[in-house]
């Protein structure tokens, strides 16, 4: 049977205005854009992941020149950081927490002392010593507000945030240079840092460490007090990586 004369003006009237909604949008919702990000850069989510410690000032992350250190503690090479053909260059002495006067260590936390070996093997491809893990963790890494696995995170990520210039590592042979030289490469390969964020430290005539400081955000920022304690020989020596 069809349909009365007023029942299909009624039925074509709502199709027309159906498809006039479709054809104008209305009733959809538009996808979710992606964040945009640039090259080298993370988008605001993944930067909002970043933990933030709180109780000091800012951080210094401290780049140890491990062929220093092996040469004043373990020249036969029986610990992992020192073993012949682990090519150890700079490797993160640790992450510290400091105030712009001073800087807290030891802090009381509800975490333990003991950092599992679990969760130490994630970060030994950067600090290479359980030994000295679990030292920084104690020592530094109470005083951040954040747990261990935070701590660790962050410094992996202070440390990923760095260029380490080809040119420092390439060396097959002693080397001497000047700290002013250190810093400028280091300045060089990481825009956005400066001679007033950056303190290259000494031991014995030799590189020890490059101190860079940083927000609690790992942004780039000035550090007098860490600067003043910077190494002032004119010439130091920079030993081979092994």
């Amino acid at each position: 049977m069809s349909l009365p004369p007023s029942s299909t003006l009624v039925r074509c009237a709502w199709l027309l205005l159906a498809s006039m909604a479709v054809l104008s949008g209305c009733g959809e919702e538009k996808p979710a854009e992606k964040p945009k990000t640039e090259a080298g850069r993370k988008a605001p989510q993944q930067e909002a992941k970043l933990p933030r410690g709180k109780g000091f000032d800012f951080y210094v992350l401290s780049l140890s020149w491990s062929p220093t250190w092996c040469a004043g503690n373990d020249s036969a090479g029986k610990t992992q950081q020192c073993r012949r053909g682990e090519n150890n260059g700079f490797i993160v002495h640790g992450l510290w927490p400091q105030n712009e006067r001073g800087y807290p260590e030891y802090c009381p936390t509800r975490e333990p002392d003991r950092v599992p070996e679990s969760l130490g093997r994630t970060v030994l491809d950067i600090i290479p010593s359980m030994g000295l893990i679990g030292h920084q963790w104690r020592k530094h890494g109470s005083c951040s507000g954040l747990g261990q696995k935070d701590y660790f995170a962050v410094t992996r990520a202070a440390f990923e945030r760095i260029r380490i210039p080809a040119e420092m590592e390439a060396q097959r042979g002693s080397a001497r240079l000047s700290p002013d030289s250190v810093e400028e490469t280091f300045i060089a390969a990481n825009p956005g840092l400066d001679r007033k964020g950056i303190a290259v430290t000494c031991e014995d005539g030799r590189l020890e460490e490059v101190r860079i400081c940083m927000n609690a955000d790992l942004s780039f920022r000035a550090c007098p007090a860490v600067d003043r304690a910077a190494c002032r020989a004119r010439s130091i020596e920079q030993l081979p990586a092994r």
